[in-house]
């Protein structure tokens, strides 16, 4: 099944959270929505801020990521659900420089590429589980623009992607405004907060209380 249009976030709300790492992301969303730490950036450093193009593709199979390239919209975060397979590879060298060329921001793959010294010159950030030679088949079933499962979290078209150096969280499209306000909110007092620590002026009277209030017991 394929949807050719999906839910699409303000993109001045993508835009604005540009401005914070996915580890403040994570804390403001109860550390909750974050992918497994096995997935990460395997091309190169760069970050990754768009919305999700959902991709589910039948296990060994990538017919439909060949299919989401003419489907995806000039800086969507394609996002593949390999339903468990970790044997073969969903996308490769011809399938990063076509995206490249298509605009794609980038993908995060819950399973496998290859050809990744050849996917380091087209230089396309690709966040995935491994890498291994053996390559797919191109025959289906799969779907585009539906809910999938990708690094334990649920991910629904139109969901805002934010991956970089420490991970993948997904902010949920219906509430993206609200989390990025709040992010605004916060951004200050954390900025000081950090900036202090670093000066080596903090407290770590809030640790006590928590563990009196725990009913801790410290002995000599």
């Amino acid at each position: 099944m394929i949807r050719r249009t999906a839910p699409r976030p303000d993109p001045d709300v993508v835009d604005g959270l540009r401005e914070f790492c996915s580890a403040d992301i994570s804390d403001m969303l109860n550390r909750m929505y974050t992918m497994g730490s096995n997935i990460r950036n395997l091309i190169n450093n760069q970050r990754l801020v768009g919305p999700a193009c959902t991709v589910k593709v039948y296990p060994g199979d990538n017919l439909m990521v060949h299919r989401v390239l003419d489907i995806a919209k000039p800086g969507d975060v394609v996002v593949v659900d390999c339903c468990g397979n970790d044997s073969h590879a969903v996308m490769g060298d011809l399938v990063s420089a076509k995206a490249k060329h298509r605009g794609i921001a980038g993908f995060v793959i819950d399973g496998l590429i290859r050809d990744q010294d050849d996917m380091k010159e087209i230089d396309l950030p690709v966040y995935a589980r491994g890498v291994t030679p053996l390559g797919p088949l191109h025959r289906g079933p799969g779907e585009i623009n539906y809910a999938v499962s990708c690094g334990g979290v649920v991910v629904n078209p139109g969901d805002i992607v934010v991956a970089d150096t420490d991970g993948v969280v997904v902010v949920r499209h219906e509430y993206a405004a609200e989390l990025l306000e709040r992010q605004r909110q916060n951004k200050e007092r954390m900025e000081k907060y950090v900036a202090d620590v670093r000066r080596g002026v903090f407290s770590n009277d809030w640790v006590t209380d928590a563990l009196a209030e725990a009913g801790c017991l410290e002995n000599d």
